[in-house]
């Protein structure tokens, strides 16, 4: 390396050095700086569906999600939709089918107030259930159900911020 290159490589790793202390980041310490926006939930799980409006559709009458907003595209497929669960949100969209191979790898999870409820307007709705309802172990009750193109939805009472 030419010593020119070695001269801006140190500089801009002093920038870089002096960045991260301006922010309090330490390297090797447990106070690393979040970049989690303050809002009500920083991770929020996004699907992609084949038939994206069913999908809302069902999510709505089957496990009680509410449209918060729906992008539709002139063809009639979704560019952009979020569903409210409370204070939670899931955003979905059409997707190719090459990017929607069914949920097998994938879930989300609701935390619920009345898991019975729930799990009654589920099944009402067709819901195919993965794990029928039962008290867990560590507390609450709990299901699992796949909605129309496999993706798989745990529902349940037991709340891990609690």
């Amino acid at each position: 390396m030419s010593g020119s290159r070695l001269v801006k490589r140190v500089w801009e790793g002093t920038l870089l050095f002096r960045f991260f202390q301006d922010t309090r980041v330490r390297f090797g310490h447990s106070e690393l700086m979040s970049f989690a926006k303050t809002c009500k939930s920083s991770v929020i799980p996004s699907m992609r569906y084949r038939d994206a409006p069913a999908a809302i559709e069902w999510l709505c009458k089957a496990l009680g999600f509410e449209k918060q907003a729906v992008y539709a595209n002139p063809e009639g497929t979704i560019a952009h939709a979020q569903l409210t669960f409370g204070n939670g949100m899931v955003m979905l969209g059409s997707g190719k089918p090459d990017e929607t191979g069914g949920g097998g790898n994938q879930s989300a999870c609701l935390i619920v107030s009345d898991c019975d409820a729930v799990y009654a307007m589920a099944k009402a709705a067709g819901a195919e259930m993965v794990r029928d309802i039962e008290d867990m172990h560590y507390g609450g009750r709990a299901f699992a159900c796949k909605d129309p193109e496999g993706h798989w939805w745990n529902v349940g009472s037991y709340d891990p911020w609690g």
